[in-house]
């Protein structure tokens, strides 16, 4: 599953850096790093919409069409 996202990038009070994504609800990230906090975030990301899919097909009669759609 591939796309791009934004991350919103933040100074964590605590030290190092705390990422979240507005377009995935609940995804976020930290690291000490900036790149850190971003390859949590993507990890993040990739799991919970793996996770969506998962329950979204879970009920989909057997014969359902599945394909792929892209956007720009």
């Amino acid at each position: 599953m591939k796309g791009e996202f934004t991350a919103v990038i933040e100074v964590a009070e605590e030290g190092g850096y705390w990422a979240c994504c507005p377009e995935v609800p609940g995804a976020n990230g930290q690291g000490e790093s900036i790149s850190a906090a971003k390859a949590n975030l993507a990890a993040a990301i990739q799991l919970i919409l793996e996770d969506r899919l998962e329950d979204s097909l879970g009920g989909l009669p057997g014969d359902a069409i599945r394909e792929t759609v892209a956007i720009g």
